[in-house]
């Protein structure tokens, strides 16, 4: 007589059935009866091997590596995997868990052996794209996802640390002059240029001035030309009726007398005819 027994599988798993130590199948989430050995005939031995399909992640902490630069550094790094195939997982490695980290830690090693202490200060991002890079192609090739790895922590022998903080302060010092000494330049510049602008706004006022001047003395003397000849040609007209009629002109001369005769100060001198016995009639008033 047999006694048969039950295997459940969580749906954070899968189950890899083995029959006579071979692998069978893979058995999704659910309860499944396995047959145990009868005293009465031989039966298949039924192995169920659980693999856990969430996702997971350690730390390898404090590895202590070399840069190119020969600089040695403690890095703690972080990985979050998970397994997606989980025959790959079992039957390709003696332990994925122990490989995967591993993997990790030579992936780092390589990575920091190929960067100076600058890179890694500069860009640290680049480190954790390397690793990661480098791990997940192997990682595939036995069932394992890599979903993250980065670096958590560098650590730098004591007294490196306080070299690199006073070049961060020099950096950080010289950025400050090269944006002060950009932020006087730019300044320079603009009073330059509102400057030249302000001197340029000058010139064109200046000539315009000069123009409107010009203008304005070139419309004043051909004012004074057309008065002038407006002038002429009055006076023109005069003479002209004055030769035609004699008496305009007397009446003229007339006027002209009567209006200087009405002024206290005025002298007139009229001259006279001559008397008989030759002699001048003296001029009177």
């Amino acid at each position: 007589m047999s006694k048969r027994t039950e295997v459940t599988v969580r749906s954070t798993h899968r189950g890899l059935r083995y029959v006579d130590g071979r692998f069978d199948a893979v058995l999704e989430p659910g309860r499944y009866e396995l047959p145990r050995a009868s005293v009465w005939r031989r039966r298949p031995t039924v192995e169920v091997v659980l693999v856990d399909m969430r996702e997971r992640e350690f730390t390898i902490k404090g590895q202590e590596i070399l840069t190119a630069d020969k600089v040695a550094l403690r890095v703690s790094i972080i990985t979050q995997y998970r397994v997606v195939d989980p025959v790959a997982a079992v039957e390709k490695v003696a332990g994925y868990e122990d490989r995967l980290y591993s993997d990790v830690q030579l992936a780092a090693r390589r990575s920091l052996a190929s960067m100076t202490l600058e890179a890694i200060l500069t860009n640290r991002n680049q480190l954790s794209e390397d690793i990661l890079r480098d791990v997940e192609g192997v990682a595939s090739g036995y069932g394992v996802a890599i979903l993250r790895a980065d670096v958590k922590d560098i650590v730098f022998p004591g007294n490196l640390q306080d070299v690199m903080n006073r070049v961060l302060m020099a950096q950080r010092l010289a950025e400050a002059q090269l944006v002060e000494a950009r932020t006087k330049a730019e300044r320079e510049a603009l009073e330059a240029g509102s400057r030249a602008d302000a001197e340029l706004v000058a010139a064109q006022a200046r000539r315009e001035s000069r123009r409107l001047a010009a203008e304005g003395d070139a419309e004043a003397t051909r004012i004074r030309a057309e008065a002038e000849v407006d002038a002429l040609q009055r006076l023109a007209a005069a003479a002209s009726a004055y030769a035609e009629h004699p008496a305009l002109l007397r009446v003229r001369e007339l006027e002209t007398m009567g209006a200087l005769g009405a002024n206290a100060e005025a002298r007139l001198y009229i001259g006279f005819d001559k008397h008989a016995d030759g002699r001048n009639v003296v001029p009177g008033r």
